[in-house]
């Protein structure tokens, strides 16, 4: 009964995470959004330069979003009662903040800004910093020993490609995996809504406060 409760309250806690990370998510992307309003890339729209850099930056979008639903795949419902070590686990400790940070890389090229794009990736990065230290805490003390030799062996957010094998999935939750599409879904919404500030900034409609490189 003691270890039920034990492990209800331990869903409990790692739930409450989850939604941080979700909070997270969708107040950078607004964040991002309103940034975006006011800002042009010092590549004028249709030059190569530009042109190519939000063509990089959709790719950037789609690997994010299926990197994040290949990450569901394996960690879906499993994350407090066991250490998941597989597939993109395996090379990174987590993958869902690294898929999240490429996708809002994407989101940063949509303003066909270098600058954008890293700096969108490295902000992502780091509002999520806080949520993996205390999911870390308390996986340690959820799971022992077990996940610190992980902790050990796998790095916490640069994936290291050579550590790479493929593991179990576990049991396969279509709903899981529903959710992280509609999470993934924000960065997607971007690709429309930046051609239409791209028009609105052009045509005079919204100013122009800063420009990058």
């Amino acid at each position: 009964m003691v270890d039920e409760v034990k492990y209800a309250d331990a869903k409990y806690a790692l739930g409450s995470y989850q939604h941080t990370r979700r909070m997270v998510l969708a107040v950078l992307v607004v964040v991002l959004f309103a940034a975006l309003l006011f800002g042009q890339s010092l590549f004028p729209p249709e030059t190569l330069m530009h042109e190519t850099i939000e063509m990089v930056g959709v790719l950037l979008i789609f690997l994010g979003v299926v990197g994040r639903l290949w990450s569901t795949l394996y960690i879906g419902g499993r994350k407090s009662s066991e250490v998941v070590s597989g597939g993109p686990y395996s090379i990174t400790r987590n993958p869902l903040y690294v898929f999240s940070s490429v996708a809002a890389a994407g989101v940063g090229a949509q303003i066909g800004s270098i600058t954008a794009t890293i700096g969108f990736a490295v902000l992502c990065a780091a509002a999520f910093y806080i949520v993996i230290l205390r999911e870390e805490k308390f996986l340690k003390e959820a799971l022992g020993a077990p996940f610190k030799a992980y902790m050990a062996r796998v790095p916490r957010f640069f994936p290291r490609l050579s550590l790479y094998h493929e593991g179990d999935t576990g049991s396969f939750k279509p709903r899981l995996l529903l959710t992280t599409l509609l999470d993934g879904l924000v960065f997607l919404v971007a690709l429309p809504a930046f051609e239409l500030i791209d028009g609105a900034q052009q045509s005079g409609i919204l100013p122009v406060l800063f420009r990058l490189p």
